[in-house]
Parts: structure tokens; sequence; C-alpha cells
């Protein structure tokens, strides 16, 4: 009797099991054994079913954005979805011209760049000549952007003689590309000089951590009036900069004379953003060097985009190999801090300041209190982009 009411069990167990698999299944998403990167894209497609509309109505040829059809892009080789999923929120916007529906070149808004290395997948997949003829459009506008008295490029044409870190990821990747791609190696010495100028401008001796920003002018309320150096050391910006020079070094030839100090710069700022990782958890906060004080927390993005950072470094052999392992063991804290699960299994990503920047009307002063109180937001792609790719480079 008891034999059999186990084997009643058993069967009502399997049941169940098979119950809730169909129910997994028929919401769309993959069962829980499919990797993070796979888990997170198809929730973020689920969500969204065109990169075109992430924001609602607001369409935009948006750097995040573009960004996080890229991650997802690199799925291609999975499922030929995710790659096509990138593909129509680039076509929404080039006419068979190369003309780039609503971007607007006069701007000389850096952030516009970005989108721009999904043009070079794009015409190395197909061919078509609107690619080339749009990948131009945006080598134009880079000749003509506005720089500092060093040649560095002013973050946007409103923001005069400013440097952001965010620039250089929104620029130098995509001019490296094209520069190795295109067989146009002077771009390499504009990355190069990009790359070392902000770091000179924004680099603290005491911390080895930057600043968001530099104002060359010095005429900026959030300028310091001896150095032109913003005030904080926020995480995302830092983040940006670091990603921007392990892919830069993807394309970056090794006999060019800047290629052992970008890997020296990456080496220096790696060992100055481990010293403010917090011990508890070993992710990293919004602002990032004052983890005890009221208001500050735990951010998803940056924590992200050092851990791509930091894990792809390693593995091409730019940073020792230790950094793997805190890559892994920050990924691990990512998925409990800032994952949640909805009811059908699908992963959010939560607590990503939406957006910070400085200037502007209303003015950002770049203060502390600023960064903190920026509102926090689940799954922008500033943040999901960077999970995607860290979890592929850490095949997780």
């Amino acid at each position: 009797m008891i034999n059999k009411l186990k084997y009643q069990v058993l069967i009502l167990i399997c049941v169940v099991c098979l119950v809730g698999s169909c129910n997994e299944s028929s919401k769309g998403y993959r069962s829980t054994g499919d990797k993070w990167s796979i888990r997170m894209a198809d929730a973020v497609m689920e969500r969204v079913d065109s990169l075109v509309y992430y924001y609602g109505g607001e369409v935009k040829w948006q750097y995040d954005i573009a960004l996080l059809g890229q991650a997802i892009d690199r799925l291609g080789s999975v499922d030929s979805k995710y790659s096509k999923y990138m593909q129509d929120f680039v076509d929404y916007f080039i006419r068979e011209d190369g003309s780039i529906d609503i971007y607007k070149k006069p701007d000389y808004n850096l952030d516009h760049i970005n989108p721009a290395k999904n043009l070079i997948t794009l015409y190395k997949r197909t061919g078509e000549q609107k690619y080339l003829d749009a990948i131009h459009n945006f080598i134009i506008h880079l000749e003509e952007q506005p720089t500092t008295s060093e040649g560095g490029f002013w973050h946007k044409r409103r923001y005069p003689w400013q440097m952001w870190l965010d620039g250089v990821y929104m620029s130098s990747p995509f001019m490296a590309q094209y520069a190795k791609e295109f067989n146009q190696p002077e771009w390499f010495d504009t990355v190069a000089l990009q790359i070392s100028i902000i770091y000179h401008h924004t680099m603290d001796p005491a911390t080895g951590l930057l600043y968001h920003a530099w104002d060359e002018s010095k005429e900026q309320q959030w300028a310091s009036p001896e150095t032109g150096q913003s005030s904080q050391f926020w995480g995302r910006a830092i983040g940006w900069y670091m990603m921007a020079l392990v892919d830069v070094l993807d394309y970056f030839p090794g006999e060019h004379p800047a290629y052992e100090k970008i890997i020296d710069i990456l080496n220096t700022t790696a060992e100055a953003i481990l010293r403010v990782r917090d011990p508890e958890t070993g992710l990293w906060y919004q602002v990032l060097d004052q983890s005890n004080r009221e208001g500050n927390y735990l951010e998803a993005s940056c924590s992200c985009m050092f851990t791509y950072a930091f894990a792809k470094a390693a593995k091409k052999g730019y940073l020792k190999n230790d950094y793997l392992r805190i890559a892994n063991e920050s990924f691990d804290s990512i998925l409990k801090e800032f994952i949640i699960l909805g009811q059908d299994g699908s992963p959010s990503l939560t607590n990503i300041c939406g957006a910070a920047g400085l200037g502007g009307d209303p003015y950002r002063d770049g203060s502390y209190d600023y960064y903190v109180n920026e509102r926090r937001v689940t799954n922008d792609p500033k943040g999901v982009a960077p999970f995607i790719l860290a979890a592929i480079e850490l095949k997780r």
C-alpha cells in the first residue's frame, strides 16, 4: 500500500513539472538551463518586439539602444532572430542613399556615432551599399567634430570645450574598427589621442580613478577652476571608458606606438577600480569612492560594465588572469543583487541609474547629491547590454 502511494505521488510530481514546463514555453521563454545571455536577450525581445520602440513612442538614433542591439546580435550564431532584431533597428533609420533618418550631423553629438558600429557589422554581413555610404557619413561627421586645443573631441557641439569619458566609448571603438576594416590607419592615431587626452585631464593621482569630465575652458559651474575637472567619480562614466579600452584593442595594431600605453592605462584604471570594489558584494557604487556616504547605492550598469571589461581583458591577456575570477565573482553578485525573475521566469535588471550628465537645462552640477538622486530604473539598455556582453564573455 505504501509503495503504491509513493508511486502515485511520483506520477503527480511529474505531471506538475510537465505542466510548468509547458506554461513556461508558452510564454516564449526557454528553460532555465539556458545561458543568462540568452535568457536576458529573450526577455528583451519578449517585452519589446522592436528596438525602435524600446522607449515607447520616442524614436531615436540612440547610442544605448544600438548597444543593446549590438549585444543581442552577438547571439546570432545561436539563432538568426537575434541578428535580425539588431538589423531591423538599423534599417528603420537607414535610407537607400545612406542618409540617416532623424540623425542631425550639425549637433556633432558623439553619442550618435556609437550606433555606426552596427553599420560596419551589417555591411560586412550583407555587402549592401547603403551601409557603406552611411559609414562614410559618420566618418565625415568625425572629421568635422569640434575639438579642444589638443585635438580632443567635444562631447557635443552644445557642450563646447568639454570632453566626457562617455564620449570615448561612443566614438573610439567605431574609429578603431573602421581603421582596421577599411585600411585607414590614420584613425588609430585619432583613437590613441582621444584615450590619452581625457586620461591625462581626468585622472586623479591620489586614487587612480577618473573624473566624469573635463572642461578645457574651466567656465562650467561643475568644473574645477584650477583643473577643469568635474568633482565626482561616477561609476558608469568610468565603465564606458573601460569598455572603450577593451573594445578598441580588438582592432588596434600591436606595433602602433600607443598600443602598450593603452594597455598600461587599462591596467592602472582596473587596479583603481578594484580598490573601490565593495568587499561584501564584489560590486560597485554609483559614486565609486564614497560607499559609506548616505544616499549612495550599488549600481547595476557600472558593475556590469566593469565585469565585462575585466572578463574580456583577462581572456585577451591585457589584464592578469585573476581578473577573470574577479569577473565571475562579480557576475554571481549581479545575479544575486540586481536580477529579479518574473512569474514566467523572465529576468529583469534593477537598480540602474537612468541617466546622468553635466550642464544643460535644467543645469546638472555634477555634485555628489546630483548623482545619487538621479532616478533609478529597471531594464535600461545601459545596464542590460553590458549584462549580456558580460554573460557572453563569461559563457554564463
